[in-house]
């Protein structure tokens, strides 16, 4: 048995979305995948939407990069995936989750920029000048400010400048790391684990392109006040001078922060941000060939997401995608809602678009907690991907008496029957 779901959209009324639920047998459209297959039950919205767009042809793109993602900073929106979700090596880029430890430090009051943390052996042995990596040129022994530090890490990426934060927060990197995964885990990382504070390489130290844009808004948006270093165009220590490692920061494209990185094994790789277009956007590339290689194709794919789309406002805030039903609730289903408002990003020239389906592991078993991811909206046009949302519970569903238990399975096995 399975739940179709049709949408209308009222013109006269450009957010007002009407949703009619009619039961009945359906055929899995392919390429869609169910997750769980619990009673292979699929969602299916065919999302009726006038837009002023001219839909002659799918306008295409691609990447030279290994592993690419494009993602809407506001709502989480994925709009262009290539392996995104495969392992990779993370480099320097891991510098981003040493940030935000430093950040919620900072924020918490638990330290301050005024601080200095000591640059000890292995910080300047692992990190400094004589290692061969990016570094900042801390002397063996010396002090250094905490904003100093961070300005070095963020700005040109050293790794002496890393390891002093990551000993001066926790006593010793290895601690500092277990501060990154627990901050990991409590932002969503779903396939991330690191063992330091540099990104130098380790076998058991990894991450996936959709992991890095995830710390990447994460820090955007819980770390407005410290952002601005990511932009700083130069840093000078020790009387050497040294320009930001994103060269994008200086292109006039909105580009304004965040990481790069590099290793002989994994390639070049860089997370960015823009807010051209009227909208922020978070890339992540990595696996290319070159610095050059890398900000070119960093510059396309940023700049591709900026102007070759159209938005079409679809769910405002707290709006139900869906209802879906829970087995043996108090109430008989809960409504799937958005990480705030939803919009749909229209690939300009796009073809039989937008069609959408919503995806949930079935059978839902109470309790349901308010907040609790339970499935994923997929936009597609002309068959392929072009927008992932994850949906969450709307409200709390707490576990049914005993009666309610027994409706829900007569009507199961009802339907089963059917």
């Amino acid at each position: 048995m399975s739940t179709d779901w049709k949408t209308s959209r009222n013109l006269d009324s450009p957010r007002a979305i009407c949703i009619n639920q009619t039961e009945g047998a359906h055929r899995p459209q392919p390429g869609l995948r169910v997750i769980g297959l619990a009673r292979g039950i699929v969602v299916f919205l065919a999302l009726a939407l006038s837009f002023s767009v001219s839909l002659a042809g799918a306008q295409e793109f691609d990447t030279k990069a290994r592993f690419a993602i494009l993602m809407d900073y506001e709502s989480g929106s994925i709009l262009f995936d290539k392996a995104g979700s495969d392992p990779l090596e993370p480099a320097s880029m891991a510098k981003l989750m040493t940030a935000a430890v430093v950040f919620d430090q900072l924020q918490q009051n638990k330290l301050k920029f005024s601080d200095e943390f000591f640059i000890s052996e292995h910080a300047w042995r692992t990190g400094g000048a004589q290692s061969g990596g990016s570094t900042m040129f801390a002397d063996l022994n010396s002090k250094v400010p905490v904003l100093d530090l961070v300005r070095s890490l963020l700005i040109q990426s050293g790794n002496d400048a890393a390891i002093a934060l990551a000993e001066g927060i926790a006593g010793t990197e290895p601690g500092f790391a277990g501060m990154m995964n627990q901050l990991g885990a409590e932002i969503g990382l779903e396939h991330t684990h690191f063992v330091n504070a540099t990104g130098l390489p380790d076998p058991d130290q990894y991450s996936t392109a959709r992991d890095l844009a995830v710390i990447a808004r994460f820090i955007i948006a819980q770390f407005p006040e410290y952002y601005p270093i990511f932009s700083e165009p130069e840093f000078t220590w020790n009387k050497i001078r040294q320009m930001n490692r994103n060269s994008l920061v200086e292109m006039g494209i909105g580009v304004d922060g965040l990481k790069t990185g590099h290793t002989e094994a994994a390639g070049y790789g860089t997370v960015v941000s823009s807010a051209a277009g009227g909208r922020r956007l978070i890339a992540v590339l990595h696996g290319l060939t070159s610095m050059a290689e890398r900000a070119d194709e960093a510059r396309k794919l940023i700049t591709w997401g900026s102007r070759g789309f159209e938005l079409i406002p679809a769910f405002d805030e707290g709006e139900p995608v869906a209802r879906v039903a829970v087995y043996g609730g108090v109430l008989p289903d809960v409504p799937l809602v958005g990480q705030g408002k939803i919009d749909i990003f229209i690939p300009k020239g796009a073809k039989d678009c937008p069609e959408a389906s919503v995806r949930y592991q079935a059978p839902i078993l109470p309790p349901v907690q308010k907040g609790e991811q339970l499935g994923v909206l997929t936009i597609t046009c002309a068959g392929k991907v072009i927008q992932t949302n994850p949906l969450f519970a709307g409200e709390d569903v707490a576990d049914g008496d005993i009666v309610r238990k027994a409706a829900d399975a007569l009507k199961e096995l009802a339907l089963g029957w059917l």
